[in-house]
């Protein structure tokens, strides 16, 4: 769920047995959803700083492990978008592992940036990490020196541990996804942690929800920076009809039906092995989404292929390392050609078929993906 680690998750999914069975088993909210009274949530435009002949958006990821979606999903929006310079930044040198699947190769590392952008960036987008690198001492320092220079503060998902652990939401208001809703108030209590919204935008930071607000608030920096007419134009290209800051966060919660599902995918099933053969200029976006869905599932390892050997470069410009091919994958998934948004519900759709509609449902819950009305 997230980076929280699977013991973390096993406690969750144990928890919720007894209070599922006291509270009922609901659904999953249903969207779209209209935004409550006075609720709604704005990105502030870009304000040119001195010496920024374009607005320098640095997106970051830690090499022991980064969550995909919230990495490459605004990565690939802005780059698709033109309204910035977008730069791939790793705490390390070399590889970064992201979860639940792919490896990619950053642009430059943090000392690198730091060396070629004195001044700092305008943007630095903060995906979820692992739980046990939240506190990366180079990773907090860097993030206090980007934010010192001027840097807005954007953190995708639980990206909001690694700035709350860095101090940057003391004193705002901020969001999450909404499993760590709880620890985030324990944790953190200078912040006033807010439900039931996409993101949220707060001066000097910006924060979303659960892993799929990523494209939304992608959207909305797009509007910030280049306009409205910008956003829609690039929200037509990705199958997008709405950006807007309008959620249910309160309607997720585990149920006894996800207790079973994590068991009986965990423990009970036999593991499929999920690949997606790459090629330069492949849709990261498409590929982010459908690979997160799957790797998810509890049941599936996920891994990108190349028929060529050596890294491939995506269309927004992202370095894709492929894995070897498994001598006898379970599945072969291929990026259709269709809108990127579309990606996550083809793939959702295509685990109900494999899986069951429970399982699909558990994948949704994770992403904090509302069911669509039927």
């Amino acid at each position: 769920m997230l980076m929280l680690n699977r013991l973390r998750l096993v406690s969750l999914v144990a928890a919720s047995w007894l209070a599922s069975a006291l509270s009922g088993c609901s659904e999953l909210p249903a969207t779209p959803l209209p935004p409550a009274a006075g609720a709604a949530e704005q990105v502030a435009p870009y304000r040119p700083r001195p010496g920024h002949e374009r607005p320098l958006v640095a997106v970051v990821g830690h090499n022991a492990g980064t969550e995909l979606v919230d990495f490459l999903v605004p990565y690939g929006v802005l780059r698709r978008s033109g309204v910035a310079e977008v730069v791939a930044v790793s705490t390390d040198a070399g590889p970064m592992k992201m979860r639940p699947g792919l490896t990619l190769q950053a642009d430059a590392t943090i000392d690198q940036f730091d060396q070629q952008h004195a001044q700092g960036a305008d943007y630095v987008v903060v995906p979820a990490v692992l739980e046990q690198n939240v506190a990366d001492p180079r990773l907090q320092r860097w993030l206090q020196g980007q934010a010192s220079r001027g840097a807005v503060i954007v953190s995708i998902c639980d990206g909001a541990l690694v700035v709350a652990e860095a101090g940057l939401f003391k004193g705002h208001r901020a969001t999450g996804h909404w499993a760590t809703q709880a620890m985030r108030e324990s944790r953190y209590p200078d912040t006033r942690w807010l439900r039931n919204v996409r993101y949220v935008d707060d001066g000097t930071v910006i924060s979303s929800a659960g892993v799929t607000a990523a494209l939304p608030l992608s959207l909305a920096l797009v509007e910030a920076i280049g306009g409205r007419e910008k956003a829609i134009d690039l929200a037509a290209q990705l199958g997008i009809d709405r950006w807007d800051s309008a959620h249910a966060s309160e309607g997720f919660h585990l149920r006894v039906q996800d207790a079973w599902v994590f068991a009986r995918n965990r423990w009970l099933s036999t593991d499929d092995t999920v690949e997606w053969p790459v090629a330069a200029d492949v849709d990261e976006i498409a590929l982010a989404l459908s690979v997160d869905a799957w790797g998810r599932t509890m049941r599936t390892k996920v891994e990108a292929t190349a028929d060529t050997a050596g890294p491939v470069r995506s269309l927004g410009g992202i370095t894709i390392v492929p894995g070897a091919p498994a001598a006898a994958p379970a599945l072969r998934q291929p990026l259709l050609a269709a809108a990127p948004a579309q990606a996550l519900d083809r793939s959702l759709d295509d685990i109900a078929g494999r899986y069951g509609r429970t399982t699909a449902d558990f994948v949704r819950l994770q992403l904090e993906y509302p069911r669509p009305a039927r």
